[in-house]
């Protein structure tokens, strides 16, 4: 094995959530909807398919052929919009194994990601896509194992459902945990069972507590937490690290750079997720990161 395959690396493609958002406001965290990829020694995870997932389709085009294991929490709009413009899909000898949740209406994972290609939505259908495409059906609270990479899921809070993993490696575990809302009086067991202990913490930070509560424009049941209530997590989980995720589109640089010095003055160990950043994990004892 190589030394690159020796390590667990976590790769930011896009961090914002709801809606893209480029221009000048948003250059230092980025504008591009959820896309979170995970090197995880020879395995390649690519979790939700935001307009990240663009991004990070050109990039592989360079070691073509390409294998990588798709996982989503969920289809809302800003989570699935890159994969019809994810090249690597389109190109035969490629292989992608993709997960996801059935819905609450019973559609399956294929079938989403096929109606949101068909017409009037978009000029070609799913199966315009040459690479080799298997779905699968994620049991909810159940466990996939890629290689010696263990994958969890969890259900989250969010309208419409959705679910968080939690992949662990060889004594190495980061939780992704997205689009989720927190309860009024309790922290969400299902949060805190995903989040134990791990080496990094990606959770959904999308509002704070004065937006989430807000008497105009309160953002109560849009399926979101505040970094106030991600720190709560952290602290009680133990985590050794975290990164807030799923910017809210009207965040801009500055707004982020004055949360962030807010989230460190009470949990040195947050950081903000931002667009085309890595963090590197090495196994068991001899473990290590970096924010790159």
């Amino acid at each position: 094995m190589s030394e690159q395959q020796e390590r667990f690396k976590v790769t930011f493609w896009g961090v914002r959530g709801s809606i893209p958002c480029p221009g000048a406001e948003t250059v230092r965290y980025g504008g591009n909807t959820p896309c979170v990829e995970m090197q995880v020694g020879s395995e390649r995870l690519i979790f939700d398919g935001g307009t990240g997932l663009r991004v990070l389709g050109q990039s592989m085009m360079s070691q073509l052929p390409v294998e990588a294991n798709f996982f989503f929490t969920h289809t809302h709009w800003d989570h699935i919009q890159g994969f019809p413009f994810f090249t690597p899909a389109f190109i035969p000898g490629n292989r992608f194994n993709i997960y996801g949740a059935i819905a609450p209406n019973g559609a399956t994972i294929k079938q989403r990601h096929h109606d949101q290609m068909l017409h009037p939505n978009f000029p070609v259908p799913l199966q315009i896509m040459q690479a080799d495409l298997k779905f699968h059906n994620l049991t909810i609270g159940g466990k996939n194992y890629i290689g010696d990479v263990v994958i969890e899921n969890a259900k989250l809070n969010h309208p419409g459902e959705a679910v968080g993993y939690r992949v662990s490696w060889r004594g190495v575990s980061v939780a992704y945990i997205t689009d989720t809302e927190h309860f009024p009086d309790h922290l969400d067991k299902n949060v805190l069972h995903l989040a134990d202990n791990v080496d990094l913490l990606i959770i959904d930070a999308c509002y704070t507590d004065e937006e989430y509560h807000s008497p105009v424009a309160s953002k109560k049941g849009w399926g979101h937490s505040t970094w106030q209530e991600c720190v709560k997590v952290a602290k009680a989980a133990n985590v050794k690290s975290m990164a807030l995720f799923h910017h809210d589109p009207l965040h801009t640089d500055e707004f982020l750079d004055d949360v962030l010095v807010q989230v460190q003055a009470v949990y040195p160990q947050g950081q903000m997720a931002i667009e085309g950043t890595s963090i590197e994990f090495l196994p068991v004892e001899s473990q290590s990161s970096s924010f790159a």
